[in-house]
């Protein structure tokens, strides 16, 4: 039995997973995919890559999540997921990069700027 593993990313959060065949139980930082993400559309959104290609029920997944916050996670998971799969059976990939799951989303926080109460908000400006 081969253990597959893949990274991915957003915004903060870095979800770093093992594949292994089995019967399609997920679990994130020892605790089950429905008790980590108790949110539908979360899990869902976990999910997609692996009902796409048609493989809800053939892999388990052993997930270390950390960064970020729920939404990041989500997303961050769902790459690392589309990215294993490639790596199990590279003819899934044209199906995946057409729903956008192999695509690392670039947008993240910009940094503080010093003289400045946000990235980019400055301070009241009043002419008297």
């Amino acid at each position: 039995m081969e253990v597959i593993n893949a990274l991915g990313r957003r915004k903060r959060a870095v979800a770093r997973i093992f594949v292994t065949e089995g019967t399609g139980k997920i679990t994130i930082n020892k605790r089950d995919l429905t008790q980590y993400f108790p949110s539908t559309i979360l899990q869902y959104v976990v999910k997609q890559p692996l009902n796409t290609i048609g493989a809800a029920e053939k892999y388990d997944i052993k997930v270390n999540l950390y960064g970020g916050g729920f939404t990041g996670q989500s997303q961050a998971l769902r790459l690392a997921i589309a990215r294993a799969l490639v790596k199990m059976n590279p003819e899934d990939k044209a199906a995946l990069r057409a729903e956008g799951f192999m695509t690392r989303d670039p947008r993240s926080m910009e940094r503080k700027k010093p003289g400045r109460p946000k990235a980019r908000k400055r301070f009241q400006f009043s002419k008297r």
